[in-house]
């Protein structure tokens, strides 16, 4: 019965186990390319995907078995194994990207410099330009008639523009200052109503008191 059991135990790991091994690690392929770098890092998302629907088809597979962990321990080093075999191929391929970048700005700086380089070495054998000598200025025109009337003209319409606006600051004012009398005269009219509301007050106060002196005290009769 021992080997019997023995026997039975084998053939369930070996059933568990399944007809695939475990892929071993083997180096990304090379990069030669920036378009080849971007199909690598697209391949290593699709395959990802596909990795992760695996492990899960074997997951839910694994639990119809009789040796459970020791079926998902195998699944999880597979998985393992797949998605560390592209991190792989994905470190190689932005590194690649990333030098690419590096090497593209290199180079366009050393262009630069050199042809700033070139045009510097072009000017130094080149003779300096002459500066240019400046034009003659024109002899100033004389005026003619039309020149002194058109003057004339607009002297006698700015004249006329401003004694329209000093006018008009004469007429403003004015108002303004009838608008102060005014107001001036409504507070001093104010202010002697005031006075004599509190005269009036005053003297029918006083006129009670000397009514009160001279009524006969009621104590004394």
């Amino acid at each position: 019965m021992r080997a019997g059991a023995a026997l039975l135990a084998a053939a369930l790991l070996a059933a568990c186990a399944g007809p695939d091994v475990a892929p071993r690690e083997v180096p990304p392929p090379p990069v030669t390319s920036v378009a080849q770098a971007d199909q690598q890092l697209a391949a290593v998302a699709r395959e990802r995907a596909a990795i992760e629907a695996r492990f899960a088809e074997r997951e839910r597979v694994c639990y119809d078995k009789f040796f459970v962990n020791n079926c998902l321990d195998e699944a999880k080093e597979r998985r393992r194994n797949g998605l560390a075999a592209q991190r792989a191929i994905e470190v190689q391929a932005e590194r690649f990207k990333r030098q690419a970048v590096v090497e593209e700005r290199d180079r366009n700086l050393a262009e630069a410099d050199r042809r700033f380089k070139e045009q510097e070495a072009k000017l130094a054998t080149e003779p300096p330009k002459p500066a240019p000598e400046p034009a003659p200025a024109p002899p100033p025109r004389k005026p003619t008639v039309a020149d002194r009337k058109a003057q004339r003209d607009a002297r006698l319409r700015a004249e006329q523009q401003q004694e329209a606006a000093d006018a008009g600051k004469r007429a403003q004012n004015v108002r303004d200052y009838e608008a102060r009398k005014a107001e001036s005269a409504e507070r001093q009219r104010k202010v002697a109503e005031r006075k004599a509301e509190k005269a009036a007050k005053a003297a029918k106060e006083a006129k009670a008191a000397e009514d009160a002196k001279a009524a006969p005290d009621p104590a004394k009769k």
